[in-house]
């Protein structure tokens, strides 16, 4: 049985990571919110982020610098005005996480007065502000322990969102709540919301081969999709260059700070490659590392390339990587003296919710923030520790609309219908969740991967529409589960990103396709999905 009332929220947040916690500590306490997590309350992508923040915080740096740098990795694509916007209100929020007690590296020998910071690929300064190699588990841990002192924010953890519940009020289409899946009791329970938020994070386990942790299944942007949210841009999906190559090591990430701190990327004959695809070399974009890993990997039958800091002393490494030293030496490699085997893998979702400058979506009283939406902030490419970023400010700016809507709209006075089980049954065919699971994230691994072609992409589209049939049939039929869920949303999420694929006829940023390898300044404009039950958004008042 469900029970015969759903919980009312002001706000109902969707995901745990940083975009997501910090818009709860955001809001006032006078606002009930409520907080959902898939796993643990810090289970994500943020926890697992190494790199650190990207912000105009050094004497030589500026924030046209930072802003241009950000144009120039994403490949023409980037919506100027969000760049800025972005930037400018990126120190603000690094000083936000400071007093909320994030203890960011300090710059030696200064000790408590200035940061350290470092540079990454694409940028042209120092401007990277870290926790040793660890910022997202600092930030992560952080804004977790200060949700102790906000009593308004009810925490719902191993909870999944199975849809995203809409309908009429006041003539206009919004969003009213959403229904939840109790993992635990295997219960479905929906949730009233006068906002809700989707901060769910990427979808980059639609690939084989991930840096994304397991959560990381693209629902915030598949829920939007069906209740009727443009997507944007979802052909962009960054590989990270460098992730270690060990059966055991399954997603670990080497951070973009090694080669940001000399790290040099080698073949199996000791040889550096990268002078010869960029001048940048090692500090190229990502796009360009990965795929210059790929094509070496592929021309030469390798099963990986090699990344090098063992010149540096072994007490800087060891300083400034203590999390990847550590892992690193438990899996039989040392950092200070050896090179690194790396591959590329999927890791982040350029794409996603169509938002505004506010986060709002198409749909009135739903909101996007994080890897889940699509800014205008990274275009074709994301440049390295823009992401932690584009988290804080957009829920910094969502805070303003959301206060604004709850002054505007009346508390919901209708109540969200039980979830209906009347007609399914318990599954007896759980394999097929797991078979079809392993068909989807290799096919997009082999088709929709790091370089692809018009063959490619239209087998994969085949497979998608065949899975998505299958699925959908299973779907009606069956209690939901969290497998099944995370399959639903990840193959709705793999025919958006291979319809816009197919419909990008260049090469451009991440996207790479073989039979059309050169850059085409007439298709320098973003890739909009619509769906079929789309509603153009009405002006707010």
């Amino acid at each position: 049985m469900n029970q015969p009332h759903s919980p009312v929220f002001d706000v109902l947040i969707i995901g745990s990571g940083a975009a997501g916690l910090s818009l709860a500590l955001r809001l006032p306490p006078g606002v009930s919110v409520g907080l959902v997590s898939k796993r643990e309350l810090e289970e994500g992508n943020t926890l697992y982020a190494q790199g650190g923040i990207s912000a105009v915080l050094g004497t030589h740096d500026s924030i046209d610098s930072h802003v241009q740098d950000t144009l120039d990795a994403g490949g023409g694509l980037c919506d100027e005005a969000t760049v800025r916007m972005v930037v400018e209100h990126g120190p603000g929020n690094i000083g936000w996480l400071f007093d909320e007690g994030v203890e960011f590296t300090r710059s030696p020998p200064t000790g408590d007065s200035g940061y350290h910071l470092t540079r990454e690929g694409g940028h042209s300064r120092r401007r990277v502000v870290h926790a040793d190699d660890a910022t997202g588990r600092a930030v992560e841990t952080t804004l977790v322990r200060r949700l102790d002192s906000h009593p308004n924010v009810s925490v719902l953890e191993h909870h999944i969102a199975v849809d995203l519940v809409c309908g009429e009020q006041n003539e206009e289409r919004r969003c009213h709540g959403a229904y939840l899946l109790n993992i635990a009791s295997g219960r479905v329970v929906s949730v009233v919301a006068r906002c809700v938020v989707l901060a769910t994070g990427g979808a980059s386990k639609v690939y084989l081969y991930t840096s994304n942790p397991d959560v990381a299944t693209g629902d915030g942007i598949a829920m939007a999709w069906r209740a009727g949210c443009r997507v944007g841009n979802m052909e962009f999906i960054q590989f990270h260059p460098t992730c270690l190559y060990h059966p055991a090591a399954k997603s670990f990430l080497i951070s973009e700070a090694v080669r940001g701190e000399g790290g040099k990327l080698l073949l199996p004959d000791g040889s550096r490659f990268m002078d010869r695809f960029d001048e940048r070399a090692e500090l190229a974009p990502r796009d360009i590392v990965a795929r210059a890993i790929d094509h070496e990997m592929k021309r030469l039958g390798i099963e990986c390339v090699y990344l090098d800091i063992s010149h540096k002393h072994a007490n800087e490494i060891e300083r400034l990587f203590p999390t990847i030293h550590q892992q690193c030496l438990e899996l039989g490699f040392d950092m200070r003296t050896q090179p690194l085997p790396v591959v590329p893998a999927a890791h982040y979702t350029c794409g996603g919710v169509s938002t505004d400058h506010t986060a709002r979506t198409d749909l009135n009283g739903l909101y996007a923030i994080g890897e889940t939406a699509y800014t205008g902030l990274h275009g074709a490419n994301r440049m390295a520790s823009n992401s932690l970023l584009e988290c804080l400010v957009f829920s910094e700016l969502a805070l303003t609309d959301i206060l604004d809507e709850l002054a505007r709209t009346d508390p919901p006075s209708v109540d969200i219908a039980p979830w209906d089980e009347s007609r399914v049954t318990d599954s007896d065919e759980e394999v097929v969740v797991s078979h079809n699971w392993e068909e989807l994230r290799r096919f997009m691994w082999d088709y929709v991967g790091i370089v692809r072609s018009n063959k490619r992409l239209e087998r994969a589209r085949r497979r998608a529409d065949l899975l998505r049939h299958e699925i959908e049939e299973y779907y009606g039929n069956f209690r939901v589960s969290n497998d099944l869920l995370e399959l639903r949303n990840l193959v709705d999420v793999a025919g958006l990103i291979i319809i816009s694929a197919q419909r990008r006829r260049e090469s451009r940023g991440l996207h790479y396709n073989i039979d059309f390898p050169d850059r085409d300044d007439n298709q320098a404009a973003p890739t909009v999905l619509i769906p079929d039950n789309y509603v153009p958004r009405r002006p707010p008042g």
